[in-house]
């Protein structure tokens, strides 16, 4: 027999499934909201599902410990995570490693994109089985895309043909001659600006001929600084082979923006230069990728947690910017991070048994010579991966203590002996607690 719905059948499943959003509403409606994490999505993570992952992760990173974390748990940091008795050793051994793998490092975005398109890098998801990029690119700029030109430390805005860099210059030549107006009537207040007569009346005049002062002085040196970068631009685009190059480089950029694995960004629009140079930071030497792995699994097994990642591969440019606020951006010839074989781990919302079993197996690494390592002062383990497996020559190693700042004045912590550990004794650190959660890895 084929039933037939009624009217009035209609009417009751309606009614019955009133009454079942309302008790799911009443039983839900309680629930709290998930909570939000410190950091955005890295922008790899491409599509909703990755998204609810990569959240899920950052929760599980962030989840309450129930008792001191980050400094303000007391952990024994081994010898091997603590500066040398020379300071300078520490990055010295790095910049020994790269000089050895004579490695092309990236001065800029255009030549990152050179080194990923022949293979020598190779991209970080935005999260793993165990590991999760935390904050990886989130300090990069909104600004157009510049060529680096290393001779004068400055910044050569990319156009993608020359009557954009006309265009731009025209628009420069404008604000310049704004500034000079600018400057021209806050210099005619100043003229006009009397001395009073009142003694009580002084005071007020004495801030305001200041103020004009500062104003003008300020405006005028704006003009000049405009002026300089005007001339320097256009000395680049008004030389023939250098506009090639730089439009050759748009090109490489524009290009890599228009299908970067299937995803595209708009380089024309602030948020699409960001999402893509933030992308960009998202990638790492295959060498550096195994190790990071390796301890990731390793802290994952123990603990049940992702593995925070806030850095990985960086500019020469982007590391100077870094270094402009954030006191563990190195600022020497060759900085880590633009080698692709040094990341950074967050360990601000670890509980002490995590901290202290994390740099344990790190000092293992570093012991077989593996991974020179710091526990830096900024909630971060920052682990550099030797592309071979084992450290330079100490040789390589003396000479390029030159290549670092001069040493810091501060007590011994840990000798460059042949062993590592001996005659070294762990000291317990306590920690004070940091910045609110979020902050550092922006600053990275």
């Amino acid at each position: 027999m084929r039933l037939r719905y009624t009217d009035s059948m209609h009417a009751a499943a309606a009614a019955l499934l009133g009454v079942g959003l309302a008790v799911a509403l009443v039983m839900w409606g309680d629930l709290p909201k998930p909570e939000e994490v410190a950091v955005s999505p890295p922008p790899n993570a491409l599509t909703a599902p990755v998204v609810r992952t990569w959240r899920e992760a950052a929760r599980r990173v962030e989840e309450n410990r129930g008792e001191p974390v980050g400094r303000a748990a007391a952990v024994v940091v081994p010898p091997e995570l603590r500066h040398y008795s020379d300071r300078r050793r520490f990055l010295a051994v790095q910049v020994a490693e790269s000089r050895a793998q004579d490695f092309e490092l990236p001065h800029d975005y255009s030549e990152l994109v050179e080194l990923i398109d022949h293979g020598q890098m190779v991209e970080m998801k935005p999260v793993g089985d165990d590991y999760v990029l935390y904050g990886v690119g989130a300090s990069v700029s909104d600004d157009p895309l510049t060529h680096y030109d290393r001779a004068t430390g400055t910044d050569i805005p990319l156009y993608e043909n020359y009557a954009d860099f006309q265009d731009a210059d025209t628009a420069m030549v404008e604000s310049i001659a704004e500034l000079k107006d600018k400057a021209a009537s806050l210099q005619k207040d100043l003229r006009a600006l009397r001395a009073p007569k009142l003694r009580k009346q002084r005071a007020a005049y004495l801030r305001r001929r200041k103020a004009l002062l500062a104003q003008v002085k300020g405006t005028q040196a704006a003009v000049k600084l405009l002026e300089q970068r005007r001339r320097r631009v256009a000395s680049f685009y008004d030389d023939y082979d250098k506009r090639r190059r730089l439009v050759a480089e748009y090109r490489r950029l524009a290009d890599k923006a228009a299908d970067f694995d299937g995803r595209s960004y708009e380089l024309r629009t602030p948020a699409g230069r960001a999402q893509f140079k933030a992308r960009l930071l998202s990638f790492l030497r295959p060498e550096a990728r195994e190790v990071l792995l390796e301890i990731a699994h390793h802290y994952h097994a123990q603990f049940g947690r992702p593995l925070p990642i806030t850095s990985l591969i960086r500019t020469e440019r982007y590391q100077q910017r870094l270094g402009e606020v954030n006191p563990n951006a190195t600022q020497i010839a060759t900085p880590p991070h633009t080698t692709g074989l040094a990341f950074d781990v967050y360990d601000h919302y670890m509980a002490a048994a995590e901290q202290n079993e994390l740099m344990r197996f790190v000092a293992e690494l570093e012991d077989e010579g593996r991974v020179e390592a710091l526990r830096e002062t900024r909630d971060h383990i920052h682990i550099f991966a030797f592309a071979d497996g084992r450290r330079p020559a100490e040789a390589l190693i003396a000479r390029s203590l030159d290549a670092v700042r001069p040493a810091l004045v501060g007590s011994p912590r840990r000798a460059p002996a042949a062993k590592k550990g001996a005659g070294r004794r762990p000291v317990a650190s306590r920690g004070l607690p940091r910045a609110q959660p979020g902050l550092s890895p922006r600053a990275r």
